[in-house]
């Protein structure tokens, strides 16, 4: 019998559709976006520099501070005589208060910020990105009360809203690209200099980003309604059960200083890629980077969030009650399916990594750069999506110390790679190697949190998460080799070929390639008879069934 549990398993189908939708749209955003300014122009990175600053802080957020603290607290807060009401009302007022002094903060420090996280550009190219930054960093403000308002819903198992508000942002900020573009026009290729941006193209290409984002998060407050919620300012702070909560938080706090730290060396460092323009070689930078993570979080985004957060609330409730051995079974359960899925988006992303490239990029060099970068990044995806599961058991333990100690331990390995980097490899090269590195001590990261999550519950043995592994990898190589062959019948990706000619031959190509490798896997892991397969497939008829009848 399968250990997965139903309602969790239609909570996250509820969760991942609401993230697939969104996804999509934030894909057309992205190809939008580099068809108004390109992937790799000076343009490209002023903004994808300006608009990283506000989502680095958004990602911190939701992974940090925010998951280690409220849902945990939220869960216990629901045994008061008032529901949890009080605790809601307090939490989210110094919640709200706090975004607004942080994000007013780094809004006004915008110039400070852009120079910090960049390396060799222009005085005309920082100017650029930091009147971006001033339209981009309220976004701040909004992410913050999004999670807030989002994390009180997850508390309530109301786990929809959450990953289906973002669809709102993307469909604001994709008509604030097509305004654009049918205004000033499309320049994918950067003949639109830094020096030639008017305030209102930045206004309206970086304002309607922001207010994509505001729409996000203030939509949610309709959902709390549906569930008995209504938002009540309470700025009485004190003896009402705070003060654990920020203790709790402090570990999460210097997580994410460490980590920013980490965040602008990563960047300045990709940063100093651009110079090597001048000598009229297409180089991938910031931008580059920004939109091969973009495809690097799809099937995290779709499975990894939408698994781990429907088994967060479920972990945080078996850690209050102290039921390790239902606590071990959730983590692991979570930890089998987040692999099943990581193993074959690995394997086809990588396979794909240059159609895919080609939809974003409209020149072959700036194919394969991007291509280049999404395969070295997809090197880490497995790793990346354990330790996210794992630090949310880690969250539901209410210990955030711990995975202080391992992501320090992380961003130490990246920061010293990245300056070797940045001062050893070739410009063209530069980000590519960076891409790796980021796997490399995201695998280190990963080994860690296992031993300490293995020390803190005890043993973890039995429960087939090393036999779900190899299975899944097993499955993965024939898979693997069926894409090669596919996509090298079609003319593999040497310039010109079909599967790079252009956008609509690059997705023909990426379909068929995709699905002849899921087919495959698939196939394989149901000769396997592999329970998490078998379970989701039954919760996906039930679910679709019931909604077409």
């Amino acid at each position: 019998m399968s250990d997965i549990n139903p309602s969790v398993t239609r909570s996250s189908l509820i969760m991942a559709s609401g993230t697939i939708v969104s996804r999509l749209l934030g894909f057309a955003r992205a190809v939008l976006l580099a068809a108004t300014i390109g992937v790799t122009t000076d343009a490209a990175d002023a903004f994808g520099v300006a608009n990283q600053l506000p989502n680095s802080v958004y990602a911190i957020i939701v992974g940090g501070v925010l998951n280690a603290v409220l849902v945990p607290q939220l869960v216990r807060a629901r045994a008061a005589k008032d529901g949890g009401k009080g605790y809601i009302d307090r939490f989210v007022t110094l919640a709200i208060t706090v975004f607004f002094v942080v994000g007013l903060i780094f809004t006004i420090a915008a110039p400070f910020l852009v120079r910090l996280y960049t390396a060799g550009w222009t005085e005309q190219q920082l100017a650029l990105a930091t009147a971006f930054a001033y339209w981009c960093l309220p976004q701040l403000f909004f992410y913050g009360i999004y999670s807030v308002f989002g994390e009180v819903l997850n508390s309530r198992s109301a786990f929809g809203p959450y990953m289906w508000a973002p669809v709102l942002n993307n469909l604001v900020s994709l008509g604030g690209l097509a305004a654009f573009i049918a205004i000033f026009g499309a320049d994918p290729t950067g003949a639109r200099g830094v020096a030639d941006w008017g305030a209102d193209q930045i206004a309206l290409l970086a304002g309607t980003a922001t207010l994509g984002v505001a729409a996000q998060s203030m939509i949610l407050l309709a959902s709390w309604r549906r569930i008995g919620l209504k938002l009540k300012l309470n700025f009485g702070w004190r003896g009402f059960g705070l003060g654990p909560a920020l203790k709790t938080a402090s570990w999460s706090l210097a997580m994410v200083f460490v980590t920013q730290i980490g965040g602008v060396v990563q960047t300045a460092v990709s940063s100093t890629a651009a110079s090597a323009r001048d000598n009229g070689v297409v180089v991938a930078s910031v931008a580059a980077a920004a939109i091969a993570w973009l495809i690097f979080m799809l099937p995290h985004s779709v499975v990894t969030v939408s698994v781990a957060t429907a088994y967060f609330t479920r972990m945080s409730q078996h850690a209050a009650s102290n039921d390790m051995a239902k606590f071990k079974i959730d983590m692991t359960t979570g930890l089998k399916v987040i692999a099943l899925v990581s193993m074959i988006s690995t394997a086809i992303l990588i396979v794909l990594s240059y159609p895919i490239a080609r939809v974003f990029a409209g020149e072959y060099p700036a194919t394969a750069a991007l291509g280049n970068v999404v395969a070295a990044f997809m090197i880490g995806l497995v790793p990346f999506s354990f330790v996210y599961m794992m630090q949310r058991a880690f969250f539901a333990l209410e210990d955030t110390k711990t995975p202080f100690f391992f992501t320090s331990i992380q961003i130490a390995i990246h920061i010293t790679g990245s300056l070797i980097l940045g001062a050893t490899m070739d410009k063209q090269w530069l980000v590519v190697s960076i891409a790796l590195l980021t796997a490399f001590s995201v695998s280190i990261q990963g080994i860690i949190a296992y031993l300490a999550l293995k020390a803190r519950i005890g043993g973890l043995e039995g429960f087939g998460v090393g036999k779900s592994l190899i299975t899944f990898f097993l499955a993965m190589i024939p898979a693997a080799m069926i894409g090669v062959l596919v996509l090298n019948w079609l003319g593999g990706i040497g310039e010109g070929s079909y599967p790079v000619d252009r956008a609509v031959t690059a997705v023909a190509s990426g379909l068929l390639v995709g699905f002849a490798m899921l087919f495959t896997y698939l196939g394989l892991l149901w000769l396997f008879r592999v329970p998490e397969l078998r379970e989701v497939s039954k919760q996906l008829t039930v679910r679709f069934g019931k909604n077409s009848k």
